[in-house]
């Protein structure tokens, strides 16, 4: 399973890749590997500032729908346009070509809660 060490993570299996003042924001390999094949992704909130733990979208699979939470507070500045007709690159690439929103950071500490790469490979293994 692929956990590139320089992103963080929520225990929901969201990934975050902070650039500046921006994270970008998708689901983890292991996610994606539950989900199993991912037909639909919904996100409506672009534009929108939602807190830490809310939601900001739903993804559909064969055989689930499932949401999608804000790994940290911030506005919705982009969500991947790609997703809406290839939906499947949140499987081929979950840490690349499948990522799913870009937040405006609204308050840079929440960063500090997320989890390390070390420290979620554990919590799968636990």
């Amino acid at each position: 399973m692929n956990i590139p060490a320089d992103l963080k993570y929520t225990s929901d299996h969201e990934w975050v890749k902070v650039e500046g003042d921006v994270a970008l924001v998708g689901v983890t390999d292991f996610a994606q590997g539950e989900l199993g094949d991912v037909v639909f992704v919904e996100i409506e909130t672009e534009g929108e500032t939602l807190d830490k733990g809310e939601t900001f979208g739903t993804v559909e699979a064969v055989k689930t729908v499932s949401d999608l939470f804000m790994p940290i507070g911030g506005e919705v500045t982009e969500f991947n346009k790609a997703l809406a007709d290839e939906p499947e690159l949140v499987n081929k690439d979950p840490y690349g070509k499948g990522w799913m929103i870009k937040i405006k950071i609204a308050d840079a500490a929440e960063l500090d809660e997320l989890i390390s790469a070390e420290d979620y490979q554990k919590m799968l293994e636990a």
